[in-house]
């Protein structure tokens, strides 16, 4: 019996070294002939995500609604064109939280400058909080 053992030990053995150095980057690179990043160097980076939220002033006409969103549609292009405003958009439904922004500016302060020229924002349409939210750079953005 213990002949049958010492050959199964020696077969779990070499299994547990295969598992533990195989590196499936490798493979990958082996199978597709496409260089694969090195993910144990990972560099974090800072974004601010903007909530946009409803305000406390909304009880302006059709006519004035209208123009404030068109000047809040210019103001998110502008943003965007000089590279702060990375993402921008509307929830789904017609709840208080309204929509987001991602944006790329040094701090929390900056920030909340850039959404504070906002038009809906400066007329209490629309209110917003700052917070920090990091990932991987040039996973998502650049």
């Amino acid at each position: 019996m213990s002949s049958k053992i010492f050959p199964a030990l020696l077969l779990t053995g070499f299994l547990v070294l295969l598992i533990v150095s195989f590196k499936p980057t490798v493979v990958l690179q082996a199978v597709t002939g496409k260089s694969v990043p090195d993910t144990s160097k990972v560099v974090m980076k800072q974004y601010w995500m903007v909530f946009l939220k409803k305000g406390p002033r909304r009880n302006q006409s059709a006519a004035d609604a209208a123009i404030i969103q068109e000047k809040h549609l210019a103001n998110i292009n502008r943003l965007a064109a000089s590279g702060k405003l990375l993402v921008a958009g509307p929830f789904g439904d017609d709840g208080d939280l309204r929509g987001i922004f991602i944006l790329d500016c040094p701090d929390s302060a900056s920030a909340a400058a850039l959404v504070r020229t906002d038009t809906a924002v400066q007329t209490g349409r629309l209110t917003f909080d700052v917070k920090s939210w990091w990932t991987a750079r040039n996973c998502v953005f650049k």
